[in-house]
């Protein structure tokens, strides 16, 4: 919008890449959606779910875009995103999944177990994998300070430790309550995600579900440690558990290792995942339990109960719009979203895709919602076990 010559203001509670925005895994890759293939074929029809699995593809692309043009160095690395089977049946399924590929021309590559140590990633306790070419990683505080300097640079103001108290109609638009300050806005958008209050507006209420996902990274890795673990890949790399992990060799030999799981962003909590997370890399990497893993931390990412993004207007609030729901893929959906809201707000024409368009139904329980969480962990660690 900045680019357009529209005047924009960003008011952020903290600063631009604070959050889980500035320190996420780094997954530049297709997502977006907890729903899977059959549930949003069912839900929205076939002609949806294409319109959706081509706008995946154009997020990815809009990123590498966006780093082009705005000369953003993020570290960029790994050819496309590999998913590897963390059990038998799981290994089996993708076997089947590897075959629908072929049959409905997907370039997707399948890796047989014995194949991985050739592609640097023998790994004793995940069979075989497949690879999809689009998706790329990147240093995500670099990317979204790279696009904060961009926008600035073409006349974009970002307000940081500006924290919005409240949201007002008023005339010709909105009137925002700052700390010591009321700005007055033509044209609202909400990009808060994981980190939205349930007031600000009073429509988001009940409408997100903010989840911790945490991240530990260990130092750098010799060549010998790398060798003893048969790990020398930088492709980005996630397996097939529902709480999954998700991990990749940085450009400096350092290991980034993340999974989901945490209740609570309490200091109690946090000693407790970083124990569990410590437990999985060692099961994972067991050459490398001697390393240490100085770097730990958590950012919150954002579910809805339909388990598909919200890109739209805010309904009976004219001229505010909103964008949330990322799923744990904010890189490249979020990046997108922005694209689709600035031209919604700029009076553009834009078509947004079907899965987007459904506004968020209430989560039960209210500001208890996040009670829920434990009993599902414990249900998906459970059917990780099982399947």
């Amino acid at each position: 919008m900045a680019e357009q010559g529209i005047d924009v203001s960003v008011f952020d509670m903290h600063q631009p890449g604070w959050g889980a925005s500035g320190r996420s895994g780094g997954f530049c890759c297709q997502g977006g959606a907890l729903a899977g293939e059959a549930s949003i074929r069912s839900r929205f029809g076939q002609s949806a779910l294409d319109e959706w699995d081509e706008a995946q593809i154009a997020a990815v692309g809009l990123v590498a875009e966006l780093i082009a043009k705005h000369g953003i160095s993020a570290d960029t690395h790994s050819r496309g995103e590999t998913q590897l089977a963390h059990s038998a049946k799981a290994y089996r399924r993708m076997q089947r999944q590897a075959e629908n590929d072929r049959q409905t021309g997907k370039t997707v590559e399948f890796i047989e177990t014995q194949e991985l140590a050739a592609h640097g990633m023998r790994n004793a306790s995940l069979l075989g994998g497949r690879t999809d070419p689009v998706g790329f990683a990147l240093h995500p505080r670099k990317y979204v300070l790279g696009l904060a300097e961009a926008a600035a640079g073409q006349g974009g103001r970002i307000y940081s430790k500006a924290p919005v108290r409240g949201i007002q109609g008023a005339s010709g638009g909105y009137e925002l309550t700052l700390q010591s300050a009321k700005v007055r806005a033509k044209k609202l958008i909400i990009a808060t995600n994981g980190y939205s209050r349930d007031d600000i507006p009073k429509w988001l209420k009940g409408r997100f579900l903010p989840v911790q996902s945490n991240i530990i990274v260990t130092r750098e890795l010799t060549n010998a440690e790398l060798q003893s673990q048969g790990w020398t890949s930088s492709q980005m790399v996630y397996d097939t558990r529902n709480l999954l992990h998700y991990f990749r060799l940085l450009p400096d030999n350092r290991m980034m290792f993340g999974m989901r799981g945490g209740i609570s962003a309490t200091p109690r909590m946090d000693r407790q995942m970083h124990r569990m997370i410590r437990r999985d890399f060692n099961a994972m990497f067991p050459a490398w339990q001697h390393v240490e893993t100085p770097w730990f931390w958590t950012g919150l990412v954002c579910l809805t109960r339909k388990r598909v993004p919200f890109v739209g207007a805010i309904p009976e609030m004219p001229d505010a719009f909103a964008g949330f729901g990322w799923h744990g893929n904010g890189i490249a959906m979020g990046t997108y979203a922005g694209k689709l809201l600035a031209a919604l707000a700029s009076g553009q024409e834009s078509t947004i895709p079907s899965v987007l368009r459904g506004v968020p139904s209430r989560l039960p329980f209210g500001n208890r919602r996040r009670a829920i969480l434990p009993p599902i962990y414990k249900g998906l660690a459970l059917r990780d076990r099982l399947r």
